[in-house]
């Protein structure tokens, strides 16, 4: 029999860690929570979770660190940022200290849900992958996979939405992939407001262009 999933959820909010505890229990999962760093770090050592959510504003310690020091204790383990807005640069900042992935709040327990069977999906795919740089080989992959699929250019929300990542993750996966030379960015200008950025993956626009050049 499958050993249930263990699930480590890290905010200083009571009700919120209420809420989680019954949301994943309902789920089937093992569910611990700690309302600090410190505690949720002692938690880690001991469970073992195989995912960890963490909000950013905590006391003594915040998110960021938090995150920089349960990657010292696993550079596998899927982490989850809980993040109220769309600010690229904390979310950069997440990703660079290891963070996996983002979900929003206020929680949606669907979307929550979701979001954490997308990585245990993931990381059953390729469990003892390591992090680097904060990208991930099978976030990359996943993002790669989609596009690959698309026969046009796409958008980030639209990836976001395809994938079931968060948008601040699909932003600096697009970045790192532009610097790669594996996707391509073009802008699509509409009537009012700033042009939109649309991405496709460098080697089918490459492959088109030398079916054009055959004729």
């Amino acid at each position: 029999m499958k050993k249930p999933i263990t699930i480590l959820s890290i905010d200083d909010e009571e009700e919120i860690c209420f809420s989680l505890n019954a949301l994943f229990k309902l789920q089937g999962w093992r569910s611990y929570t700690a309302q600090s760093v410190e505690t949720g770090l002692a938690l880690f050592k001991a469970y073992q979770p195989d995912i960890v959510l963490i909000d950013y504003h905590m006391p003594r310690v915040n998110g960021v660190e938090g995150v920089r020091r349960l990657r010292k204790l696993s550079t596998s383990v899927p982490i989850l940022v809980f993040t109220i807005d769309e600010n690229q640069s904390l979310a950069n900042a997440f990703l660079d200290a290891g963070a996996t992935d983002f979900a929003l709040k206020p929680i949606k327990a669907p979307d929550l849900v979701s979001r954490i069977n997308l990585h245990i999906r993931l990381l059953e795919q390729s469990p003892r992958e390591s992090f680097a740089k904060g990208i991930s080989k099978r976030t990359q992959e996943l993002i790669e996979n989609y596009l690959s699929v698309q026969s046009d250019y796409i958008s980030a929300y639209a990836i976001a939405e395809g994938t079931g990542l968060a948008y601040q993750t699909v932003c600096r996966y697009l970045q790192h992939l532009m610097q790669e030379g594996r996707v391509v960015q073009d802008s699509a200008y509409g009537n009012v407001g700033r042009p939109k950025q649309l991405y496709r993956r460098n080697d089918l626009i490459l492959r088109e262009n030398n079916k054009i050049n055959r004729k």
